[in-house]
């Protein structure tokens, strides 16, 4: 079937049902990946160890967040479900349930901070790099409500299919971020230098603004009438438990992983400055190929999810098949850039000055990207079936795949870095191989057509 033929299809779940969704939510995610990513270029200019930091400090957030992150993002799923049920009085109050858990959890997130701060000290880091990550992390902890309030709002819209409304807050916050990463990192326009902490504050009031968009979009006059906005902020015990048994799998998974990833981070970075250089540079990359087919992934989430409350699986099953066929789309982008221009990519984080890590760290990262290449095509593949099987509610069998083969990690790479000492590229490569085989097993499960039997809201 040729590409014309697929784009003029009409039919429930074919890709211009999933474009309509999908392309503002890739918009979204991209933009929030320029956010992080413009973070790190900055500070990169300024010196290696601050970008260094901004990786170990925002991983540290985001684990610290995800959990919770994960958990109310279900409520895409659910209001997904709910509209397409008809039953449109209970999608605001599945979100004002997210808001609850959210208000409960900022709280949480900043009594864990020093208990998160302190395992910085047991990591082989510079001192100075130690500081900028504690500054880091500690704005963002401060400024976390922002954040799981600006996502939970964010699922409102995506699960009702409105996701232009989000991508037009996630823009809104990516240009006041970069703005204020150039004042407030190098000290323009008679404010000082704050360098990472400079970071951290734009990417606080950059996510507030985004927040504040959608909330101005939540409590219009025709969205209040035709959710009955006013009558959903009560707590419905009901809505709550279905938003956490099928929601915790995925705020689990969230947690577990980056906590994975956090301990990853840091046995790579223990391995010395050039090294940690070397694996920020290929993380800022993996967050380019990867981000925005998370808006694929929100997008055929509430796809399913509103064909599965409607009761049509084979429109479900369709979304996922149109969802591959988008996302390779960009990954073979993203597979030629790795493949035949990684030295660009990575001379992109040069410092200022001449540095002695940064070169040394040049070769290396050249060798994680091109190994990085193998993995591009398989993640539209991932993220396409992972958002479907979602959508459906079947969210445990998700958590477990994905947390096993991210804990899977953790051995594999002690063993390659600290008792058969390896290069970190083998390393890499190692953990790479372990992807592809999570990616198969994704794969089966979603085959099997199990999830298709599934029902939550009734």
């Amino acid at each position: 079937m040729n590409l014309k033929k697929l784009l003029s299809s009409n039919k429930p779940g074919g890709i211009p049902d999933l474009l309509a969704i999908a392309l503002p939510m890739v918009v979204s995610t991209a933009a929030d990946g320029v956010m992080t990513f413009t973070d790190r270029l900055f500070l990169a200019r300024v010196g290696s160890e601050q970008m260094n930091a901004a990786l170990g400090g925002g991983v540290s957030i985001q684990m610290l967040l995800f959990f919770f992150i994960g958990l109310t993002g279900y409520s895409t799923a659910l209001v997904a479900q709910y509209y397409g049920a008809g039953a449109l009085r209970k999608a605001p109050q599945a979100i004002f349930q997210a808001i609850l858990i959210a208000l409960v959890a900022w709280p949480v997130v900043l009594l864990l901070k020093p208990l998160a701060q302190s395992f910085f000290y047991t990591m082989n880091l510079s001192v100075t790099q130690i500081h900028y990550q504690i500054q880091y992390m500690d704005i963002l902890a401060w400024g976390g409500l922002f954040g799981m309030l600006r996502m939970t709002m964010g699922c409102f819209f995506a699960g009702i299919g409105k996701s232009k409304i989000v991508m037009t807050a996630s823009v809104t916050a990516m240009v006041v971020n970069v703005v204020l990463d150039y004042i407030l990192i190098f000290g323009k326009f008679g404010f000082p230098a704050l360098g990472v902490q400079g970071a951290a504050l734009a990417t606080v009031i950059g996510g507030a603004s985004a927040l504040a968009i959608l909330l101005i979009s939540y409590f219009s006059l025709s969205n209040r009438l035709r959710f009955d906005i006013g009558r959903s902020f009560r707590f419905q015990p009901a809505i709550m438990k279905k938003l956490i048994k099928y929601g915790y799998p995925a705020g689990l998974e969230l947690f577990l992983n980056f906590l994975a990833f956090f301990l990853m981070t840091a046995m790579y970075q223990s391995q010395g400055q050039a090294e940690a250089t070397a694996v920020t540079i290929m993380f800022n990359y993996d967050l380019v190929s990867f981000i925005p087919l998370l808006g694929i992934e929100i997008a055929v989430t509430s796809l399913a999810g509103r064909y599965m409350g409607a009761g049509r699986p084979q429109a479900a099953h369709r979304s996922a098949l149109s969802a591959i066929k988008t996302g390779m789309v960009y990954s073979i982008i993203i597979l030629i850039l790795f493949l035949f221009i990684p030295e660009t990519l990575v001379r992109v984080f040069h410092p200022t000055a001449f540095s002695p890590y940064f070169e040394k760290a040049v070769p290396i990262a050249v060798d994680m990207i091109r190994i990085a290449s193998l993995y591009v095509l398989a993640q539209a593949v991932m993220v396409s079936l992972i958002g479907t099987l979602r959508g459906a509610g079947d969210t445990f069998y998700t958590m477990l795949v994905s947390v096993s083969a991210n804990w899977a990690f953790i051995p594999l790479l002690y063993l390659c870095l600290y008792v058969f000492h390896t290069t970190v590229p083998f390393a890499w490569f190692i953990i790479v191989a372990i992807y592809l085989i999570f990616c198969f097993v994704i794969y089966r499960r979603f085959r099997s057509g199990k999830w298709k039997t599934l029902q939550i809201i009734k």
